[in-house]
């Protein structure tokens, strides 16, 4: 015979079995940092024992918290943001919320109907080289709290992964190997990723004396990388910087299709590794901390929501080159 259903357990039977008012159950599961650190541990045991969760609407009515954070991403298949949202929901999970993920598919429009849907849900947003123009940025955080991960606006908390000396060392990297004229595949063009990175090559590239073309990449992406071989190779350049680790291997398939070998005929390195342990020839890229950038961008948002709004504060994250097998002295020409 079937057992009837458990009925589910209520805040009061929590209050009892634990030996606490009401109010300290409450304060245990939205205001912790009220209560002792064994009051809290021990409200939290007997309510996993008896199987409580409490009622996030009525939690949102009475505290005005919603127990849920927003996290936006450009391109969620693209392999530097795993890493990023697997961290930032661990932290978000030890914290007591809930993450909502959405991917704005690199489109500011798409992006802006997704935090004004989401808005009235949670309790702010972490923004991941957000596309939104700057004033739509600020609009958002006159409504929620926001953090913002590679992405540099004034007046905002932001995590910053500072590609510039790993970019730069790229650079001299291949005018060790004897590289006279370089190409930088870029990526979208309002990233401040892109910028930064843009601007490493050129600059280094000039204070070197060597040559650095720019190829754009339709998108940020295998395919992207791909399509841009042949106006890589038609640039007469020995050598590529690539936005990232996707735009590199997709670039790498479109040398290979045209017959040009990887490094012997040509050299590429990637950036964000992420992929470069595992390209053949493993790839010759620059680093990234996308796991130290969600869990710190995290960090930030909880401060804002406990703390209240920030002045601003930026939280830079270094880069290094990591050689492998994908740079090489020059070759014969392509």
């Amino acid at each position: 015979m079937d057992q009837p259903p458990k009925s589910i357990p209520t805040i009061e039977q929590v209050a009892r079995a634990a030996g606490v008012a009401r109010s300290t159950v409450s304060r245990a599961f939205s205001r912790p940092g009220m209560l002792s650190a064994e009051t809290v541990a021990h409200i939290m045991a007997v309510a996993g024992r008896l199987g409580y969760a409490p009622n996030q609407v009525a939690r949102a009515l009475s505290t005005g918290r919603y127990g849920n954070i927003a996290l936006i991403v450009p391109d969620v298949a693209n392999p530097f943001f795993p890493p990023l949202i697997r961290a930032a929901e661990a932290r978000a999970d030890a914290a007591g919320l809930c993450v909502f993920l959405g991917d704005s598919d690199e489109d500011p429009a798409q992006e802006e109907r997704l935090t004004g849907k989401m808005a009235a849900q949670v309790d702010g947003f972490v923004l991941a080289s957000s596309r939104l123009a700057e004033d739509a940025v600020r609009a958002l955080r006159g409504r929620r709290p926001v953090v913002l991960v590679n992405r540099d606006i004034d007046g905002l908390d932001r995590v910053l992964i500072d590609s510039a000396p790993g970019t730069a060392a790229a650079v001299r990297h291949l005018h060790e190997l004897g590289h006279r004229r370089i190409a930088y595949v870029g990526g979208p063009p309002f990233s401040w990723s892109n910028q930064q990175r843009r601007t490493a090559v050129l600059q280094t590239a000039g204070e070197l004396a060597i040559e650095a073309v720019e190829v754009a990449a339709e998108r940020p992406s295998y395919e992207g990388g791909m399509a841009a071989a042949p106006a890589v190779l038609s640039a007469r350049t020995t050598a590529a910087i690539a936005f990232d680790d996707l735009v590199a291997q997709g670039l790498m398939a479109g040398l290979a299709g045209l017959g040009v070998e990887v490094p012997a005929a040509f050299s590429v390195i990637g950036c964000d590794d992420v992929l470069g342990a595992r390209t053949y020839p493993p790839l010759t890229t620059i680093s990234a901390r996308s796991t130290d950038a969600g869990r710190a961008a995290i960090e930030m948002l909880l401060a804002q929501i406990e703390a209240g709004p920030s002045s601003g504060t930026a939280q830079r994250l270094g880069t290094e080159l990591i050689v492998r097998a994908t740079t090489a002295a020059p070759g014969p020409s392509p």
